[in-house]
């Protein structure tokens, strides 16, 4: 009973629970990979827009998957979407001397909270 309790509070919240997409971008000497772990944006926005990029020159896979995998080196929390009232955590994957360079970027273009890994 108390896990329906727990499950109807974050559905009545308005809080996605268990939606996340892994973003792998690919160009001539880049290989990114992002996880985007929804927060706040309604499902059908979430899958139609904010996981499916348009980046000229790069090939993008996109999986969705109920929750980030482990691994990350840094996860900005809270991340707002520009221009709405949305938020999502953003994990990054790949190379950590990025760190410097996305934590300034959560921060002030994303107003989120950085926390390394």
């Amino acid at each position: 009973m108390r896990c329906l309790t727990v499950l109807a509070l974050c559905l009545a919240s308005g809080l996605a629970w268990g939606e996340a997409c892994v973003v792998h971008s690919q160009a001539e000497r880049l290989d990114i990979k992002v996880c985007q772990q929804n927060r706040s944006i309604p499902p059908n926005l979430f899958r139609s827009g904010f996981c499916q990029p348009q980046l000229k020159g790069q090939k993008v896979a996109v999986d969705f998957v109920e929750q980030c995998p482990i691994g990350s080196y840094g996860v900005c929390r809270g991340a707002k979407v520009s221009g709405t009232p949305y938020q999502q955590d953003i994990h990054y994957y790949g190379v950590a001397s990025d760190a410097v360079y996305l934590k300034a970027f959560c921060e002030k273009q994303n107003q989120g909270v950085w926390m390394a890994r």
